[in-house]
């Protein structure tokens, strides 16, 4: 049997819980209360996010922006997900309802110049556009 105190013991837990958060580079801290509290990463991403829904065609779900673009015989769903910033292309099949991720080598140049402007014009380094995952 253990001389520690079963509080003694849940505070420890809880500090070991804290720590483990820390060390995994979690986007929000926990207070003793257990509400979150997002840190500076998260408003600047959530800012950024604001700032491209703002241009034209672009609209903003949670944590990802989205835009539709047709060409000449091809429809095209671009996303650019803040937490990892990047872009995935999305190539829209004729009914309209059904959509495959494509390689960015397979999208028109003068699209991703237009992805690629308006990530700058968002204030995102537009070199995320080419990221691979």
């Amino acid at each position: 049997m253990s001389d520690v105190s079963d509080d003694e013991q849940a505070g420890e837990q809880k500090n070991k819980n804290r720590d483990m958060y820390n060390m995994q580079g979690q986007s929000v801290t926990r207070s003793d209360n257990k509400k979150k509290q997002p840190d500076d990463d998260t408003i600047d991403k959530k800012e950024i996010l604001r700032d491209l829904g703002e241009l034209e065609g672009w609209n903003v779900d949670n944590y990802a922006a989205r835009v539709h673009y047709q060409g000449e015989n091809d429809r095209y769903s671009i996303e650019f997900y803040a937490p990892s910033e990047c872009v995935l292309y999305w190539k829209v099949k004729g009914d309209g309802e059904t959509a495959v991720p494509v390689g960015r080598m397979t999208v028109p140049d003068p699209l991703r110049t237009r992805i690629r402007s308006d990530l700058a014009d968002a204030g995102i380094d537009p070199s995320v556009e080419d990221r691979t995952l």
